[in-house]
């Protein structure tokens, strides 16, 4: 990745058939990384080409609604590990996420990724604001996964809505969801054979629905 091509106008960008995926805990090599990792495996096996990565190891800050999005349709207001993470996001058509459920939501590392997708929207001028998305309609697919200590989905609370709801607003049609409980200790996931099978045909899901 290169910080030469962050300032891109999505418009001038070719769409990829591969896949970027993105783990948001703060546990390097704990759960979420390792689920990630296998629905990678997934979609690498079904022959495309994907790459994941932890949120952690970028430096970068939430939006801070400056605006300037809405002249540049790209993030200008900081230039921060999320301008090396643009270019991937608007070349690859599959997308995953993976978050651990913190205080029944998602980490605040995939809170802020999620809300420094804003640049990609269009706003009218009217009130309240109608808007668009620079991804829309272009045959975007993603899947999300929540991981819970406790064993209930009251316990999860908004964890995968919190991931689903913004990228079907961005234009992507979620093709897979996996809520995985019970899980606390790092890399035990890692033992739950039928989570990380699910985990694997979900990257095989996604590929194919690239294809």
């Amino acid at each position: 990745m290169s910080m030469g091509s962050a300032l891109t106008d999505v418009s001038n960008v070719a769409l990829e058939n591969r896949v970027i995926g993105f783990s948001g805990s703060p546990r390097k090599n704990g759960n979420s990384d390792l689920v990630l990792k296998k629905i990678v495996s997934g979609v690498k096996d079904e022959a495309l080409p994907a790459d994941g990565w932890n949120l952690t190891d970028f430096a970068f800050s939430g939006c801070i609604g400056c605006e300037k999005c809405r002249k540049s349709k790209i993030c200008t207001g900081m230039m921060d590990g999320m301008s090396l993470l643009y270019p991937e996001l608007q070349a690859a058509k599959g997308l995953v996420l993976v978050s651990p459920t913190h205080n029944y939501n998602i980490t605040a590392w995939m809170k802020a990724f999620i809300d420094r997708l804003y640049c990609f929207y269009n706003f009218e001028n009217d009130r309240p604001r109608s808007w668009s998305s620079q991804l829309s309609n272009q045959d975007r697919k993603a899947v999300v996964v929540a991981i819970c200590e406790q064993e209930s989905v009251e316990d999860m609370g908004f964890t995968l809505d919190a991931m689903k709801r913004p990228l079907e607003a961005l234009g992507y049609e979620i093709v897979g969801e996996l809520a995985v409980f019970g899980v606390f200790d790092k890399a035990k996931v890692r033992e739950q054979e039928p989570v990380m099978r699910d985990a694997y045909a979900l990257g095989r899901k996604l590929a194919a629905s690239l294809t």
